[in-house]
């Protein structure tokens, strides 16, 4: 059985903390209408943001390191964005009869997420290489 690193479960454990609480307060002070769960959206658009650039920043300019990914990656990142409430607002939106506005919604949230990765990553390895 491989043995626990406890440094790195608190570097997964103070990411998740702060990721939570960021999701919390965002979901808190942005308003979200009937129509579109912007919060939601808005969270898991930026937390794929933060991941596609920490992982890219991490893998291929600084030296690896056993806290940082952990922290950002599993800790942060895991704590912050959120699939499963994605999906509860999709079945919402189904289940209040906005069909299309759910299937827009996740649509948009797979689009938008996509992009976000090809966007950050392209833009970390472009000034990575003005550096």
């Amino acid at each position: 059985m491989p043995r626990l690193d406890r440094r790195e479960l608190a570097a997964i454990f103070a990411g998740g903390v702060v990721g939570a609480i960021a999701r919390v307060w965002i979901g808190r002070h942005v308003l979200t209408t009937d129509t579109w769960p912007w919060a939601t959206f808005i969270i898991n658009v930026s937390g794929t943001v933060v991941l596609a650039y920490s992982v890219t920043r991490l893998q291929e300019r600084l030296p690896l390191s056993t806290y940082r990914r952990p922290f950002l990656g599993t800790g942060f990142c895991g704590a912050f964005t959120t699939f499963s409430t994605m999906e509860v607002e999709i079945l919402d939106l189904l289940r209040a009869g906005h069909t299309a506005l759910a299937v827009a919604y996740a649509a948009a949230s797979i689009v938008c997420g996509y992009l976000a990765i090809w966007v950050t990553t392209a833009l970390v390895r472009r000034l990575r290489r003005l550096v």
